[in-house]
């Protein structure tokens, strides 16, 4: 059987190496998915991923087990995604960021490419907080609740914010066919 996040948490905490190695190779890629769809760019998610890798040692005397850990994990990742973009943000380099997607794909029937072009137009064009919202409850299937939290919101604020990416989604889809 093996050991709990908790359990792996408390071993770190006390020096055991290897305790944090297994936390870190469990959850790997957790944190590189919910930053690659913070930052939309497969190179920065991976330098992230190292970086909260790297980082991570330091920062787990906060973890405070009043959550799992993988809704502290995804607001660590989340609040470092936060932090790279405020240092990159332009909007030349998102838009380059979500193309990236279309490079990954580029091997997939050209339909699936078309949508998916669409639809990393249609993100980029959403703010942060839509975008960081869609990633957790969409991207991570996480409920309403457990994005609040990771988010640092309520949940109902979380609730908005997917009706207005689905508000702000169905309007650009109806312009785009007018």
């Amino acid at each position: 059987m093996e050991p709990s996040d908790r359990a792996l948490v408390d071993r770190a905490l006390a020096g055991d190496a290897g305790a944090f190695g297994l936390l870190v190779a469990r959850h790997y890629d957790r944190i590189f998915r919910v930053a690659w769809r913070v930052l939309g760019s497969q190179a920065d998610a991976e330098d992230l991923a190292q970086d909260v890798c790297a980082a991570l040692p330091g920062k787990l005397d906060g973890f405070r087990a009043e959550a799992r850990f993988t809704t502290w994990l995804h607001r660590v990742v989340v609040n470092a995604a936060r932090d790279r973009l405020r240092r990159h943000a332009t909007h030349a380099r998102a838009v380059q960021g979500w193309g990236d997607v279309e490079t990954l794909r580029r091997d997939e029937a050209r339909q699936a490419a078309d949508q998916q072009e669409w639809l990393v137009r249609a993100m980029t064009a959403l703010p942060l907080d839509l975008r960081e919202t869609v990633a957790l409850v969409l991207g991570e299937e996480m409920t309403h609740a457990e994005a609040a939290a990771a988010l640092g919101v309520s949940e109902g604020t979380v609730s908005w914010r997917m009706s207005e990416v689905r508000k702000r989604l169905r309007r650009l889809a109806e312009e785009e066919r007018a």
